[in-house]
């Protein structure tokens, strides 16, 4: 006897994707997934990199905080920790983002919660496209991309920000 499932397209792409969203310790799922997974796939794209995998895992605070304790001996709070597994143009990597910085940041910056949730998200992508933001110079470049990115998210329109 075999059971079988009538499966949408949707979720079919949603599960041979090769960017998948997690939870740690906080109950959060991101909006437009659907608009999102390409948006990334896209990016990827245009800096000639070849996606293997990305996984993006939401978390809080002190999640985040131990990770960059014991992980990268940083003493400090931060939206987002990039584990990269392979150098560019591979992209295989896992991406930690605290839905708390996020919120709190997006107050700071007075922008709505999705923007600043989409600006983190592809934030760590593009880190792992290769793009580093230690000198003041990476930080501009990096900002430029982000809103480069932001500006072909479908449907969304974002006022530039200087975070």
């Amino acid at each position: 006897m075999s059971i079988a499932k009538n499966i949408t397209k949707e979720e079919l792409d949603e599960e041979t994707s090769s960017i998948s969203f997690f939870s740690e310790d906080i109950a959060f799922e991101p909006q437009n997934t659907d608009k999102i997974i390409p948006w990334i796939e896209h990016t990827i794209e245009k800096y000639t990199c070849n996606l293997s995998f990305i996984n993006f895992i939401f978390c809080s605070d002190d999640y985040l905080h131990q990770l960059n304790v014991n992980y990268l001996d940083h003493d400090t709070l931060t939206d987002i920790i990039t584990f990269p597994y392979t150098t560019p143009p591979q992209i295989e990597g896992d991406i930690f983002i605290s839905i708390e910085r996020v919120r709190d940041n997006a107050s700071t910056f007075k922008v709505s919660f999705e923007e600043e949730l989409l600006r983190v998200i592809i934030h760590g992508v593009l880190h792992l496209c290769g793009f580093k933001d230690k000198t003041p110079a990476e930080k501009e470049e990096m900002n430029q991309k982000e809103n480069e990115a932001l500006g072909h998210f479908e449907g969304f329109k974002y006022k530039e920000s200087s975070n």
